[in-house]
């Protein structure tokens, strides 16, 4: 294992000529594409990448210390910025290292300046990638370094490659989840049915969700065990990709409490997800 620097402050963490992902560290420490066994499992919008003015569509950002946006104004107190939609980790510059005894590629960030007009805490942020033939995993620790509670969201927002919304069957799924575009609870399968209109469903999962893609002829599976266990998924045609995203905890959920975590005074939340690739 390897990280190269390549150009335009992209990266390159590889573990063979097969099997690499590549990373912006200044772009909020964004997986920017993941090649599994020579195939492209991320979608990624270039130009729009290339256009700082715009949110990035594609690879993998992360979310924190919300995801989702904020039904309230001043939740910190009239000293404090309102967070933004799924908060300012994903625009903020990264550290990144290699860990030569675990082959791991580590992204960290700390509070600072920018972060404490938003959020009144000390924190740091530290993720280790591990990267397999068929399979990405994701080590989290969250260290709240303040001597009160903190309270996060955190999610991951993987963009995965799909030949078309009419190949696309899912496998593993809760029978019922919240339309996040009403707010309603909706019978998850007649949602899964319109993600070429154009969906966007959070649910609770037994840490599993997965779906099959039949012209490109693999099965992708997210693992996320409890406290990381939602699942949201998104599509927003034409372009050919679907989200399947991990989160602790749904949006707004810093203000009514529906699975916050609160991490105590000088301590740490952990959590792990990973994908899976299967050919089919």
């Amino acid at each position: 294992m390897e990280i190269i620097k390549k150009n335009s402050g992209l990266y390159i963490f590889k573990k063979d000529k097969d099997n690499y992902i590549t990373f912006c560290p200044q772009r909020g420490g964004l997986i920017t594409s993941w090649t599994s066994d020579n195939r492209q499992i991320l979608y990624f919008d270039q130009k729009r990448f290339s256009d700082k003015t715009k949110s990035i569509r594609g690879g993998i950002p992360i979310l924190f210390p919300i995801c989702g946006d904020l039904k309230t104004n001043f939740l910190f107190g009239q000293s404090y910025l309102d967070l933004m939609q799924h908060g300012f980790a994903r625009d903020l510059c990264w550290n990144y290292g290699f860990n030569k005894i675990r082959n791991a590629l580590c992204l960290s960030l700390r509070d600072n300046e920018f972060t404490r007009k938003y959020f009144p805490f000390r924190f740091e942020l530290k993720i280790d990638y591990f990267l397999d033939i068929n399979s990405l995993s994701f080590y989290i620790e969250i260290f709240n370094k303040t001597d009160f509670p903190m309270p996060i969201n955190f999610g991951l927002h993987p963009y995965f490659n799909i030949s078309d919304f009419q190949n696309i069957e899912f496998i593993e799924f809760s029978k019922s989840c919240q339309n996040q575009i009403d707010n309603n609870l909706h019978q998850t399968d007649y949602l899964l049915n319109n993600l070429s209109q154009g969906v966007d469903l959070l649910m609770n999962t037994t840490g599993m969700t997965s779906f099959v893609d039949l012209g490109l002829k693999r099965k992708i599976t997210l693992i996320n065990p409890s406290p990381f266990d939602l699942c949201v998924i998104w599509s927003d045609p034409p372009r050919k990709m679907l989200c399947m995203e991990p989160w602790t905890s749904p949006r707004n959920s810093l203000v009514d409490g529906i699975k916050k975590i609160n991490i105590s005074p000088n301590s740490s939340q952990k959590l792990k997800a990973s994908i899976k690739i299967d050919k089919i």
